[in-house]
C-alpha cells in the first residue's frame, strides 16, 4: 500500500513583512499556496476576522491556522490576560475555518498563566474541534549562561501536550536536534513551521528552507513517509528583501522546496 502524503502547505502572513496581511492572501494566491497562517500582531487587519474572511473569500486562500499573539511585541494586541488571547485566537480559527491556533509556552513573569498553562489547555481542548499546538522556543545565552524565558521550558516535547509545532528556526537558536525532537513527539507533531537557520547566538533568523543547516529536506521525507497529516507553515524572513520581486522568489523557492522534499517514498504496509 502507498502511503500518500495530505500535509496543505501554507504561508505565515509573517513571512512578507514589512507588506501586511492583506498581501500575504494575494502571494499565497498567486504562488500556489494552500492557504495561509495569520500571524496575529500590530497590523490590524490580523486581529479583524471579517476583513480576514473577506480576504479569504476575495482570493479563494483559506485560513489554515491562526497564530496567537503570544510575542514581547503583541503583548497589548487583543489584551493583555493570555486566556483571553488565546480565546480569541480559537473564536477567529473557529469563525475562519482554521484547523489550528499556534501558541507559545508562557513567559516566565507570566505566573498565573504558567502555572495552570497544561491544565487550561486541556479545558479549552475540550470545548473545541481546534487544535492547539505548542511551539518549541529556545533559551538565550550571554556571557556563558542560560536564561529560559518560558515556563514551563522553551521546549515542549517532554511535556503533556497532545499537539506540538515544531519550528526549525528554533531548533538551530537552541542547538536542537531536530530530527531527535520529531522522532519523540511522533503523532504529536500535528503543525510544522518550515525555515532554516545557522544556529547564530540569540538569533532567530527564519531563513528560506536549505539556506542553513537544519535538516529541512530530510524532516519532510520522513514526514511524508509516516503519512504526516498535520500542516505545513512556511515562516521565514523576508524583511531584508531589497524588492518585492525578491520578496516573491524567495517565497517561490521555500514553496519549491516544501512541494519537492515532501514527497511519500512507496512504503508497504
Amino acid at each position: 500500500m502507498i502511503r500518500v502524503p495530505s500535509a496543505k502547505v501554507a504561508l505565515s502572513t509573517a513571512s512578507v513583512y514589512p507588506e501586511r496581511t492583506p498581501d500575504a492572501f494575494e502571494l499565497a494566491a498567486r504562488l500556489g499556496y494552500d492557504g495561509v497562517e495569520i500571524m496575529v500582531g500590530q497590523d490590524p487587519v490580523s486581529q479583524d476576522v471579517e476583513v480576514l474572511q473577506r480576504l479569504s473569500d476575495h482570493y479563494s486562500m483559506p485560513v489554515l491556522a491562526v497564530h496567537a499573539p503570544c510575542l514581547l511585541v503583541t503583548q497589548r494586541v487583543w489584551g493583555r490576560d493570555p486566556w483571553v488571547k488565546l480565546q480569541r485566537a480559537r473564536d477567529a480559527a473557529e469563525r475562519l475555518g482554521a484547523q489550528t491556533v499556534v501558541v507559545h509556552p508562557p513567559f516566565r513573569w507570566q505566573r498565573d498563566y504558567a502555572r495552570d498553562f497544561e491544565v487550561g489547555l486541556a479545558r479549552m481542548r475540550e470545548e473545541t474541534d481546534v487544535v492547539f499546538a505548542v511551539e518549541n522556543m529556545f533559551p538565550l545565552r550571554a556571557r556563558g549562561n542560560e536564561v529560559v524565558p518560558y515556563a514551563p521550558d522553551w521546549n515542549p516535547v517532554d511535556y503533556d501536550f497532545p499537539h506540538v509545532t515544531l519550528d526549525l528556526s528554533h531548533t538551530a537558536v537552541s542547538g536542537s536536534d531536530a530530527m531527535e525532537m520529531a522522532g519523540k513527539l511522533g503523532d504529536r507533531l500535528a503543525h510544522l513551521h518550515l525555515a532554516d537557520g545557522v544556529g547564530t547566538t540569540n538569533k532567530d533568523e527564519h531563513l528560506v528552507p536549505g539556506r542553513g543547516v537544519q535538516p529541512c529536506a530530510q524532516l519532510l521525507e520522513r514526514l511524508a513517509g509516516n503519512g504526516y497529516g498535520g500542516l505545513i507553515v512556511l515562516e521565514i524572513n523576508t524583511r531584508k528583501a531589497i524588492s518585492r520581486t525578491e520578496r516573491i522568489d524567495d517565497l517561490t523557492e521555500a514553496l519549491a522546496f516544501a512541494r519537492l522534499n515532501f514527497a511519500a517514498s512507496t512504503t508497504a504496509t
